[in-house]
């Protein structure tokens, strides 16, 4: 890709604008846009003067994705506030009402800027090492990377073992400098089930997506800066993949995509590189050692053979014998490294004897018209009759593995009938040196086999009956593994993910088999039910939810309880945390904890009574969240793990918060923060990390009970462990349960701004859709704030009937106050009054009393704009200030105490509102500087005055 020196710049006012390297100066400092924002200018920029459709621009920005246009306007608006340009006469992009938006700036096409000082480049995401020499394939290699400067998406099609990851590795390499780094290798060849490949992508990309269509936001990851994508082994999933390859090609202009296959993708846009055999040696009689070494696959032999036992010198009399290896093996580089993998055992004679003795006349007769492919397997077929029983053995048995595996997994499938544990071992270090099987480049040691050799032991493992005792013997191997997985709450969340989340292919592959006509059913529902805490720790709810009701089905009326108690477990967290307020879920959740009173199962009474209190925390009934609360608590006082007591605690503390009670709310959360000094252990029935939940649930109700310098201080530590934690899910409500939410009532609508628009690019890249539901009404309510009411108020509304039952959540609760207070500050007081109206019907009967007091405030101040309210108004500021004080939540105590204040002074009751406000004011011994407190100081000092 082009680096910025070659980036020219599009300069209007004091802007410059270079749209490859997607970068916004003014005054020659960088200029914070958000992504969608910027790639809305860059494409205006493009077309200056002309008037662009909001649908084009809509699907330009947003692909496929099903957007409206309000979430245009959001980011049109978000772009021109960056811009400066507010103001009623537009000075660069320009509304034109009913047709879209025009860029309208005069600008120069500058030239471009004196090169930069180099910077280090970050090494390729996930791309393995590269190869010490690459033997015969550099004008290929030089050929492809020229090619990805011209083609956005190329692929190298070949016969297996052809060379063709080893050639789209070392391209990976070559342009990683012009890529910054964002290279990114996703081998599709451990996957089977080809519905799966997007998500593959995604992890290969380092994202945890937990939606059923993870597209949208791989698009939105990729559209952050230039990148190359390198899929490998992609045949045996075209059909699922090549769409989504033309989409992510034709949505991110600066992306390019390298894939290898055996065949095309047939996919618009598509560069064919056809990668053919190595060049052998001709078949004529006296061949010299010079002529021989002249050819690629000669020097490939000789040069593997010096890599696998040293020095080596080919001779006048063994470079025929060369020669001909090379030929018979059709110049195929895997073929050739596993016949030069024998000659320190056999000789080069030895092993071109060998080579004859399995290539018949007939088989070199007709190799021009058999598929390359079985000439490979005839390589392989006879590197494999080279091997002892205990070698070939274990390379069958290996097969059913899927992608890299541990050694001892591999010591557990493998070894038994004859062969212990440690033969098993001993077999896998001699096949490595073969070149059988490969090292992975993970951290922890893990092996794999290629691609082309695992299908062709599998195939000799088929041929001796053995494909189902060792299938068999794979399945269960994980079903224990998972077992002990669910009990090591011990090991930190990134650990635990590299030990067990690395498995996620095998147990697919199990699960598929187990399900499987030829299966196990008792075996796969066996799985299915340990492997439910990798599932969650993941976030692949969607693909938790779909296994476990796969199992259930299996299971039917009459299996076993304790099985039918953890899968209807697994069903309800993946419902509740994957689609929030599920109908489904409750129901399944009783049956749950009626199975776990039944077995008088402790663990899985606490999950599912923890499960029903958070639905009933989705649905609005915190009255029965409390009480589901209080049994939670009960039943977790005699358990002997402490982070029980923990969760019970920090369970009664969000109820009580929610119903108003900030008081002992904090004396729960209190409790529960006094002891994180002593959690050891990540407790088997939450999914969040309790440490960082803890804290933005104690920064929530320290600030409603007027403590906001601790509060702030708090949300500002937790929002930097949220990152650094690396949990998708539990950084969402880092931002939106605190951060978002103390820096909107601070009233630094900078920060809340900032943390916003972080916050939907965090879901749209993880596919959190809840929350980015919430986050993009919440972004709304700051553009109103900020004084656009024309903007936000619209696009509030907007996003608030987008979220549909979603707003029900009691996140949304105040964002309906903050649409009222718009309808005030747009003097539509009637539509104000209406939704306050449904707001406080909302409080009253679910019991939702915290934001009561702000309902009522806001109330009052559409009354006192109502000829016909007017009189009640000073009523319900009153109401407002004692619920407040009842509840101990002085921050909502102030702002109720400001309005009446203000009422008084309008109504000539001066004398009256000072004592008022100074005692409210007075109980204030930290947050002097939040907006609310600056301004009950002014009105103090113009009463004083």
């Amino acid at each position: 890709m082009p680096d910025r020196s070659e980036d020219s710049a599009i300069s209007f006012g004091p802007f410059r604008l270079f749209p490859k390297s997607r970068l916004l100066e003014k005054e020659g400092s960088p200029l914070h846009v958000g992504g969608r924002a910027l790639d809305i200018l860059i494409f205006l920029a493009e077309r200056p003067g002309e008037v662009i459709d909001k649908r084009e621009l809509v699907k330009r920005i947003w692909a496929d994705v099903n957007v409206d246009e309000g979430s245009l306007r959001f980011h049109v608006a978000a772009l021109r506030k960056a811009l400066g340009d507010t103001g009623k006469s537009a000075r660069y992009v320009v509304n034109v009402p009913g047709r879209g938006y025009c860029f309208v700036a005069s600008f120069a096409q500058a030239t471009a800027p004196a090169a930069q000082p180099t910077v280090d480049i970050l090494p390729p995401r996930s791309l393995p090492a590269p190869l010490s020499k690459m033997v015969g394939r550099e004008e290929i290699v030089e050929k492809i990377s020229n090619g990805l400067s011209l083609h956005r998406f190329m692929t190298v099609v070949g016969p297996g073992g052809i060379g063709k990851t080893a050639v789209a590795v070392t391209v990976g390499h070559r342009r990683s400098a012009d890529f910054g780094g964002r290279v990114f290798f996703v081998d599709f060849g451990p996957l089977r089930d080809a519905s799966h490949v997007a998500t593959t992508i995604a992890s290969a990309l380092g994202l945890t997506i937990s939606a059923e269509d993870p597209t949208p936001a791989l698009l939105t990851f990729l559209k952050t800066g230039p990148a190359l994508l390198i899929f490998d082994s992609c045949e045996h999933v075209l059909d699922a993949l090549a769409p989504v390859v033309e989409r992510i090609v034709r949505d991110v202009p600066q992306l390019r995509v390298l894939a290898t296959s055996r065949e095309s993708f047939r996919s618009e846009g598509e560069r064919i590189f056809r990668l053919f055999p190595l060049d052998c040696p001709p078949e004529r009689e006296g061949l010299g050692v010079d002529e021989v070494l002249a050819y690629p696959a000669a020097q490939l032999f000789v040069e593997r053979i010096a890599q696998s036992s040293g020095p080596f010198q080919l001779s006048a009399e063994e470079a025929p014998l060369v020669a001909s290896i090379c030929r018979r093996l059709d110049g195929i580089a895997l073929a050739i490294e596993l016949a030069a993998g024998r000659v320190n055992a056999y000789g080069i004679a030895g092993t071109a004897s060998l080579l004859d003795s399995r290539f018949s006349l007939q088989w070199r007769g007709r190799r021009t018209a058999v598929p390359r492919h079985q000439t490979l397997a005839a390589a392989l077929d006879w590197s494999y009759d080279l091997l002892p029983p205990a070698e070939s053995a274990t390379l069958r048995r290996l097969s059913v593995f899927t992608g890299p595996f541990a050694p001892e997994a591999a010591a557990a499938v493998a070894s038994g009938d004859g062969l212990s544990a440690s033969e098993t071992l001993e077999a896998i270090d001699s096949l490595v040196t073969k070149s059988l099987i490969s090292p992975s480049g993970s951290r922890l040691l893990r092996y794999r086999l290629l691609d082309t050799t695992r299908t062709y032991a599998q195939g000799k493992l088929a041929e001796l009956g053995e494909t189902k005792q060792f299938a068999r013997r794979h399945a269960e191997h994980f079903r224990d593994f998972f077992q002990r997985a669910e009990a090591d709450s011990s090991t930190p969340l990134p650990e635990w993910l590299g030990i067990y989340g690395a498995e996620l292919d095998n147990v697919r592959a199990a699960l598929d088999w187990a399900f499987a006509p030829d299966g196990d059913v008792a075996l796969g529902i066996a799985l299915t039910a340990a492997a439910v805490t990798m599932w969650v720790r993941l976030s692949l709810f969607a693909e938790c939810r779909e296994r476990a009701r796969t199992a259930l089905t299996a299971l039917g009326d009459a299996g076993d309880e304790r099985i039918r108690m953890q899968l209807l477990s697994a069903l309800g967290w993946s419902l509740m945390y994957g689609e929030g307020r599920a109908r489904e879920a409750r129901p399944i959740l009783e049956t749950t904890l009626e199975l776990a009173d039944r077995l008088d199962d402790k663990d899985f009474r606490l999950r599912a009574l923890w499960g029903l209190c958070i639905d009933q925390f989705n649905n609005g009934q915190f009255g029965k969240a409390r009480a589901l609360a209080d049994r939670f608590a009960n039943a977790a006082a005699n358990s002997p793990d402490r982070t029980d007591v923990m969760l019970g605690d920090r369970l009664m503390a969000v109820a009580l918060h929610y119903l108003g009670d900030q008081n002992e709310a904090r004396a729960c959360i209190d409790r529960v923060n006094a002891s994180l000094h002593v959690l050891a252990e990540k407790p088997k029935i939450f999914p969040l990390d309790l440490r960082i939940s803890t804290q933005y649930f104690r920064a929530r109700i320290l600030w409603l009970q007027g403590l906001a310098d601790q509060a702030q201080a708090l949300a500002a530590r937790n929002i930097e462990e949220g990152r650094a934690n690396g949990h998708a899910l539990t950084f969402c409500s880092v931002l939106g349960q605190a951060t978002c939410p103390i820096a909107f009532w601070a009233g630094d609508f900078e920060a809340a701004e900032r943390h916003g628009a972080e916050l939907v690019e965090h879901t749209e890249r993880h596919a959190i859709r809840l929350w980015g539901l919430w986050a993009r009404a919440f972004n709304a309510a700051v553009l109103a704030r900020r004084g656009d009411i024309a903007t936000g108020l619209p696009l509030l509304r907007e996003e608030l009937n987008r979220a549909g039952d979603a707003r029900f959540l009691p996140r949304f609760l105040p964002l309906l106050g903050e649409l009222a207070a718009c309808f005030l500050e747009a003097d539509q007081i009637d539509r104000g009054l209406d939704v306050i109206e449904d707001a406080l019907a909302r409080c009253n009967d679910r019991q939702e009393l915290w934001y009561q007091p702000e309902l009522i405030r806001i109330e009052g101040e559409l009354m006192l704009r109502s000829p016909r309210h007017a009189g009640d108004a000073e009523a319900r500021f009153r109401e407002a200030i004692d619920i407040a004080g009842r509840q101990g939540a002085r921050f909502w105590e102030l702002r109720c105490a400001t309005s009446l204040a203000r009422f008084m002074i309008g109504a000539g009751r001066s004398t009256e509102a000072l004592p008022a406000l100074e005692n409210v004011c007075a109980a204030f011994a930290e947050g002097l500087e939040i907006a609310d407190m600056r301004i009950a100081r002014d009105l103090i000092a113009q009463l004083q005055s």
